[in-house]
């Protein structure tokens, strides 16, 4: 079937902060106008200045600004936006917002409306891809809310298990069960968490993969059945299930594993009709056996890593993919060069169990240099929210191996002040100088295997006595190059050339 180029002349960019000014970047250099749209509570911040145009959506709860899809599109028609951008998170992965886009001829820089729903239940992008030679973890294809039945199976599929939400995502709706006896208990929590977090209690039943590394494939596809593998992104170092630090490539594939497990995320791609940028994500053991988790019919946060190793402007192709033109590589063009790393700057406590933070941005300053990369989306003097993510930005390292990218991420952490709110600064140069990362031995259970928060405390305390120790010393020296000069006519107060050089 030909696919009609339909030219975009203006995006509308529904997201806020770092995506929403990484996509507007793209967009100005491909000669496209945008348009931010923005709650009041990110009224001044930086995307909504750089847009061409921007609209205020209404007040800073996300159910009343961002996730107002109606509105969204009403503004659309309004500012004559022929397309959108959802970046992540939000309206991202809402078929039925963009069922709503195509129905008011308003092009969507995304996946279909039907990839969305066939990969958007953990369950459905199960049984869409059974039958495309796809490895799969052992448990229930389908839902179940028998208790006693669930028993039974997990006792045929063998302790530990994972009861997991089918609609869920980040962690919630997700309960490991070691034993039979509290079984009930922590299926009954899981169907709750469901609930709450997606309205949908459906659960269902996994194998637990004790120590499980968490690769993830970068996808592309276009509308002319086209589609391509930009390589791995190692996402295992996470807190409450949710990423941290995000690097590419993995040191632990080797070529022949990882060529298996971007074709089988190709095959996951095609099972689904898939065009745009995706991300399919693996499980993989310590014998290299992988098996499909979920798929991530959007841009993902960690994608900057990938566009470093590859060269590829993964935002550029969503549009042009979006317009109806075929991929422009192949397959066999696309190769790794490089090492990059990205640790996510949150305003969050790692000593205090990563409980997210708010305040004033009283210092930020980003850090520069080769091979630094910074996307974020606040400046100096501004307030983190409470509305939303606790994400304040990403800083990634690029270098031509491993180990460079390293050692420039632990300077560029050195170099990045943050002042108002407490951040993950510290906790990302733990990991960069952990032994366990440094080798590439590690797995899912970093931080709770060998994070104690008390060691962040420390170099805290540590710091700020070396600070102290450091003021006192160049005040005594001051001091000490400078006597009391005796009263005298000039100097009727007898005060210290130290205290006049001071207040000059």
């Amino acid at each position: 079937m030909s696919i009609p180029f339909k030219k975009i002349n203006k995006i509308l960019v529904a997201n806020r902060g770092e995506i929403a000014l990484r996509v507007m970047r793209s967009a100005r250099e491909l000669n496209i106008k945008t348009v931010a749209v923005f709650s009041e509570a990110d009224r001044n911040a930086p995307f909504v200045q750089y847009a061409d145009e921007a609209v205020l959506l209404g007040p800073a709860p996300s159910n009343q600004s961002y996730l107002l899809g109606n509105k969204i599109i009403a503004i659309c028609k309004q500012l004559n936006a022929d397309a959108v951008h959802p970046g992540y998170g939000f309206l991202s992965e809402n078929s039925a917002f963009a069922k709503k886009l195509e129905q008011n001829n308003i092009t969507l820089i995304g996946p279909s409306a039907s990839s969305m729903d066939a990969m958007g239940n953990k369950l459905a992008a199960k049984r869409t891809v059974k039958n495309h030679n796809i490895p799969m973890v052992p448990g229930t294809p389908d839902a179940i809310d028998d208790v006693e039945v669930a028993k039974k199976i997990s006792a045929d599929i063998g302790f530990p298990v994972l009861i997991k939400a089918a609609a869920g995502g980040g962690g919630k709706g997700m309960r490991v069960v070691e034993n039979i006896e509290t079984f009930e208990q922590q299926m009954h929590l899981a169907i709750n968490e469901a609930v709450s977090s997606f309205g949908d209690g459906a659960v269902f039943i996994e194998k637990y993969i004790a120590s499980p590394r968490h690769i993830e494939i970068q996808i592309l596809g276009d509308q002319h059945g086209n589609c391509v593998y930009l390589f791995e992104r190692e996402c295992s170092i996470q807190r409450r299930h949710q990423k941290l630090v995000e690097e590419a490539p993995s040191v632990l594939l080797t070529p022949e594993v990882r060529k298996a497990m971007g074709e089988a995320a190709v095959r996951v791609a095609q099972s689904c009709h898939y065009f745009g940028a995706g991300t399919v994500e693996f499980l993989a053991d310590n014998d290299l056996n992988f098996y499909f988790l979920e798929m991530n019919t959007r841009l993902q946060v960690e994608h900057c890593v990938s566009e470093l190793i590859t060269g590829i402007d993964l935002v550029k192709e969503q549009i042009k993919v979006a317009q109806g033109e075929p991929l422009s590589f192949r397959q066999e063009e696309l190769e790794i060069r490089g090492h990059a790393i990205e640790l996510r700057v949150c305003a969050e406590d790692p000593a205090n169990n990563f409980l997210p933070d708010i305040g004033t941005l009283s210092l930020y300053k980003r850090p520069q240099g080769i091979g630094i990369r910074v996307d974020d989306g606040f400046e100096e003097g501004m307030s983190i929210p409470i509305y939303y993510d606790s994400m304040i930005g990403k800083l990634i390292a690029y270098g031509q191996n491993r180990q460079e990218a390293i050692g420039r991420m632990i300077r560029a952490i050195d170099e990045y002040q943050i002042i108002g709110v407490a951040n993950t600064l510290e906790f990302g140069k733990f990991v960069m100088q952990h032994p366990k990362f440094i080798s590439g031995n590690f797995d899912t259970k970093f931080i709770d295997l060998y994070f104690d928060p008390k060691h962040l405390i420390e170099e805290d305390q540590a710091d700020e006595l070396n600070i102290a120790a450091a003021v006192a010393a160049h005040l005594f020296e001051k001091w000490q190059a400078k006597p009391i000069i005796p009263k005298t006519e000039q100097n009727p107060s007898r005060q210290s050339a130290w205290r006049t050089n001071r207040l000059k």
